[in-house]
């Protein structure tokens, strides 16, 4: 599988929040988190892609440390957890988070599948994502684990 290249919103340890906004070229702060909450590792997303929920694919990029807004990281894609997300308004959409380890790790230079991966940090991912969202005011729930393969393929399209 080719690298992905990932553009990272928020970094891995931030309590603040940041999105990409397209029409003014620029990383906008969204959300300040509760106190003691942080980003587990760096979160953003793949150019040119599309979700069900109309932004670009999410991503978490595993990695040692963490990089800043706007770092563009080469990634190999290992896995995506698929979920689903209920809105306050009750509508579900899907909203699957993307797995991937830049190209230039050390610590995870030989982790191809999410699987190779210790569980407790999945479950942290899982546990995180469902706590951000709930105090949003939404839900999200965990469909399922998907390997290196069929997400790199569903990146693809």
């Amino acid at each position: 599988m080719e690298p992905i290249t990932v553009i990272v919103e928020t970094p891995k340890g931030s309590g603040l929040k940041y999105d990409y906004e397209p029409k003014l070229k620029a990383f906008k702060l969204k959300k300040v988190l509760p106190a003691g909450m942080v980003f587990p590792f760096d979160f953003g997303f793949i150019p040119d892609t599309t979700g069900d929920d109309g932004d670009p694919l999410d991503v978490v990029v595993i990695a040692e440390q963490g990089t800043f807004t706007g770092c563009y990281v080469d990634c190999r894609i290992i896995g995506a957890i698929k979920a689903s997300q209920t809105e306050r308004d009750g509508s579900t959409m899907r909203n699957d988070r993307y797995l991937a380890v830049p190209e230039v790790s050390n610590l995870f230079k030989d982790v191809s599948s999410m699987i190779l991966l210790p569980d407790a940090i999945l479950k942290q991912l899982e546990s995180f994502f469902a706590n951000y969202n709930e105090l949003a005011g939404k839900k999200f729930e965990v469909i399922e684990r998907v390997g290196a393969e069929e997400a790199y393929q569903t990146i693809k399209g």
